[in-house]
């Protein structure tokens, strides 16, 4: 599937944030950059009421934001064998952001 990671990658990410947050460092970001094909494919399963992010670092320090479908119990739809995948293409801003932003000085 495209624009997808593993649930192994993902915890690696998650686990680097994490991290980051212990040791009382701030990943210099102020939004992301979502792929609208992101969310709307984490949507596509039927089960899929809603989506929930999770942050983390990929392995060239970069922060990144993860994308899951959510189901109406609030259980995060992980499975690739079932075509729930967890979705991230997402950018930072800085450098991907607007040119005019209406409420974050950059």
């Amino acid at each position: 599937m495209e624009n997808t990671i593993s649930l192994e990658l993902a915890q690696e990410w998650a686990e680097r944030w994490k991290n980051t947050q212990e040791n009382g460092e701030t990943p210099n970001f102020t939004a992301f950059l979502i792929p609208g094909i992101d969310v709307l494919q984490a949507l596509e399963p039927e089960e899929a009421v809603s989506v929930r992010t999770y942050l983390g670092i990929d392995d060239t320090d970069m922060v990144k934001l993860m994308i899951v479908g959510v189901d109406s119990e609030g259980n995060d739809l992980i499975d690739e064998s079932r075509g729930f995948y967890i979705y991230d293409f997402t950018s930072l801003c800085p450098p991907y952001c607007t040119k005019n932003p209406p409420f974050i000085s950059q």
